[in-house]
């Protein structure tokens, strides 16, 4: 599957798969054929969800029923004799809507930060609506204290406001990435004593949302730690190993001209661990001040590809394959201006190489400003979603 993903991104915008017209019945009348599933119409299942006798799920491919009561167990996992019957396959391969599908590699390139636990978060849905992007990075997994997974350190992982807004966005064809960590707060990198029970609490969350991909945003302390970026690693691996499918991206910021040492080692960690990495992305802001911001985000991504070239013994081609860009659109925390001309900078940047990633930060800040509140708006002219819709042109 890994294979297969990778040589789809190679194509930069997706593949989109068209289905034979001609005549004959209409659509509802025409029989299923050996080998073709149909779409899956029942919601997809959720671990905090209870169902009672009767009730619809799917998951894994496939459409269940429940015959009683039942919450929290998996599809396919009770038995022959279990709460759950399985009603036969559904769903398109190619369609990111229902989350047991592989995921669409065009689609999920453009996945803006979306974060439920800062100022006034905006509609998802409003968003796929107005740009056509699919996908969101939802910000940000944290500890709650211990080696226990939770959303910004406070809100329950299943039950709450950000798994009724996954809901929300999988309802409407969409689907999201947690993204682990982040600048501040209690990071699991850190509240994990070992890679094994790190490992455990990021399975915790691939679990609960049945996810396609991860996001690991490694900054700060876990960033500058060599320990803490080793456990982080080691535990990456166990959750390849464990989840062949699910896609690996690792966040983490730069230098203008690329990697510093900490993230040159935490790539030859990687590495040097056999870690399959679908996109090693940087965040090409707070340089600092400066004016070209979209030539310093080429030159920081030249760097990058550079550094995972040498480091994984790939050629330039497959290099760019593996490498993403994650800007922050309008003013930074720095002072820099990043507008929409070097947005478009960066989407000709990503569409000539074939970036596996093209986001930014963040989805909140993609409206003017009224009141200067800079976790509403950009803090330069636009119009509302427009850095959104920029880079949702990666996707034509």
């Amino acid at each position: 599957m890994r294979t297969r993903v990778r040589s789809l991104i190679a194509s930069a915008a997706g593949v989109l798969l068209l289905p034979l017209v001609g005549g004959g019945p209409a659509v509802a009348d025409q029989p299923t054929m050996p080998g073709v599933t149909q779409a899956c119409e029942a919601p997809a299942w959720n671990a905090g969800t209870v169902y009672v006798a009767g009730d619809l799920a799917s998951h894994a491919g496939s459409e269940w029923r429940a015959k009683w009561w039942t919450q929290g167990e998996t599809p396919g996992t009770t038995g022959e004799w279990g709460v759950w019957e399985n009603l036969g396959p559904c769903g398109d391969p190619g369609d990111p809507g229902d989350p047991g599908d592989p995921a669409d590699p065009g689609a999920i390139a453009v996945a803006p930060y979306l974060y439920y636990g800062w100022g006034n978060p905006p509609s998802a849905v409003e968003v796929m609506n107005a740009t056509g992007v699919e996908w969101f990075t939802m910000a940000f997994i944290l500890s709650s204290g211990s080696c226990t997974p939770s959303w910004d350190g406070q809100r329950p992982l299943t039950g709450g406001i950000d798994e009724q807004r996954i809901n929300e966005i999988r309802a409407a064809g969409g689907d999201v990435i947690p993204s682990i960590g982040g600048w501040s707060g209690n990071k699991l990198g850190e509240s994990c004593q070992d890679a094994t029970s790190l490992a455990a609490a990021y399975q915790q969350v691939i679990d609960a949302f049945d996810l396609q991909a991860i996001d690991l945003d490694i900054e700060n302390t876990e960033f500058y730690g060599d320990a803490t970026q080793q456990r982080n690693i080691d535990a990456l691996a166990i959750i390849a190993r464990d989840n062949p499918d699910l896609l690996i991206y690792i966040t983490m910021g730069t230098a203008v001209s690329g990697p510093d040492a900490n993230g040159l080692r935490l790539i030859q960690k990687g590495a040097a661990a056999g870690l399959d990495v679908d996109g090693w992305t940087i965040m090409p802001f707070n340089f600092n001040g400066g004016t070209e911001m979209g030539q310093d985000s080429i030159r920081a991504a030249e760097g990058l590809q550079n550094a995972v070239r040498a480091a994984y013994g790939y050629s330039e081609t497959e290099a760019y394959q593996r490498i993403g860009i994650s800007s922050m659109n309008g003013t930074t925390d720095q002072g820099e201006i990043v507008t929409q001309r070097h947005f478009r900078e960066m989407l000709g940047y990503a569409q000539e190489h074939g970036l596996a990633r093209l986001t930014f930060w963040s989805v909140n800040r993609d409206r003017p400003c009224t009141g200067g509140d800079a976790s509403a708006c950009s803090g330069v002219p636009q119009q509302p979603w427009e850095f959104t819709g920029i880079l949702a042109e990666y996707l034509d």
